[in-house]
């Protein structure tokens, strides 16, 4: 199911995004010697057809024919997803599963089947560290996300950005998958179709594949804000939402348009979110223990949907498609801080 493409040359990949993907006709997986071949790092993109920064990144890195640190391999995944009009505006094809939720058993349909192969060719490959590369759907900094917050992970992120989320989440992601045999880490470049975004994914592909020991700490040592215990805010089952910058007839909830502000930032309680319809009850909020805090972290007043106590929004949408099929948000707390919920 996975194409592989050994040693690609610089004169073998078109110049265009979309032809590259059109040549590698499906999910691919790319090596590239590099100059210590006892070692492999790797490289994950195209998760989701919608975030093309990494994909950018890795075509662009591979048409400059510099020689890697170590053995490098890439996966390119969702290229269906991405070549459908009008390009780069699919999460997945339609009626397919996300595959990034497909990494954890069962594997179950065509993307789990994916998944189980891409997971046996990355330990086949034994590489020391994993980069998966995405973009969000709002304005959002760059960020790395991990299963823990050791010294690998927090100098992987560093090459990217200076901001880390250290998740206690399950979704079925990649990341979740390999954390346990080699460091794995998500990196979020920012918003989908930002050429800043674009610019993040290639400069820390470029620092990861070109660096002799990119797990260990840059000197001078980057200061990194760690953030933690994520808390997936989604809306209830048939809640209709719209983002805009006053309630929407036929909303049961308007989020605020520019709610992606908020990103990262402190949101003091009574903040209002959005505007409520007929005072119903739009969202959940529930983190690794799967207990629904929502009443704890906001509160319907004065037809608002407001926070109730103080948290950090990350990864906030500003597309009603990706709130009603993914979530809205996630809310974190800075290490050490108070926790969100209950324990559990």
């Amino acid at each position: 199911m996975i194409r592989s493409v050994e040693a690609p040359q610089r004169a073998d990949i078109p110049s265009n995004v979309a032809d590259f993907l059109r040549q590698l006709g499906g999910p691919a997986w790319i090596r590239v010697p590099g100059r210590d071949r006892s070692r492999t790092r790797a490289v994950a993109t195209l998760l989701h057809g919608d975030e093309p920064s990494g994909l950018r990144a890795v075509h662009g890195w591979l048409r400059s024919s510099v020689l890697p640190a170590v053995d490098s391999v890439f996966f390119v995944g969702e290229v269906e997803a991405a070549l459908a009009p009008p390009g780069f505006g699919q999460r997945t094809s339609p009626g397919r599963a996300d595959l990034n939720r497909c990494f954890l058993p069962p594997y179950v349909g065509d993307e789990g089947a994916l998944a189980a192969e891409l997971i046996e060719r990355l330990r086949a490959a034994r590489p020391e560290a994993l980069i998966d590369l995405h973009n969000n759907s709002g304005h959002n900094p760059a960020y790395g996300v991990g299963l823990s917050a050791d010294a690998p992970l927090l100098a992987l992120t560093a090459l990217f950005g200076r901001r880390y989320v250290h998740s206690d989440l399950r979704l079925g992601a990649l990341v979740e998958a390999t954390h346990d045999e080699f460091p794995s880490l998500t990196v979020e470049c920012g918003r989908a179709g930002d050429p800043l975004a674009d610019a993040v994914a290639r400069s820390g592909l470029d620092r990861y594949l070109s660096a002799h020991r990119a797990l260990e700490p840059q000197s001078p040592r980057p200061l990194l804000d760690v953030l933690e215990a994520p808390v997936r805010v989604t809306l209830r089952p048939g809640v209709r939402v719209a983002f805009a910058d006053a309630p929407r007839p036929g909303a049961d909830l308007t989020v605020a348009r520019d709610i992606d502000r908020h990103n990262f930032e402190l949101v003091a309680p009574g903040s209002p979110l959005g505007w409520v319809a007929d005072g119903a009850w739009p969202v959940t909020a529930r983190g690794a223990g799967g207990i629904d805090v929502a009443r704890e972290l906001f509160e319907v007043r004065e037809g608002a949907l407001r926070a109730r106590r103080g948290l950090i929004p990350i990864m906030v949408t500003t597309r009603a498609s990706a709130a009603e099929r993914d979530c809205l948000f996630y809310a974190v707390r800075r290490a050490g801080a108070a926790p969100l919920r209950d324990s559990d």
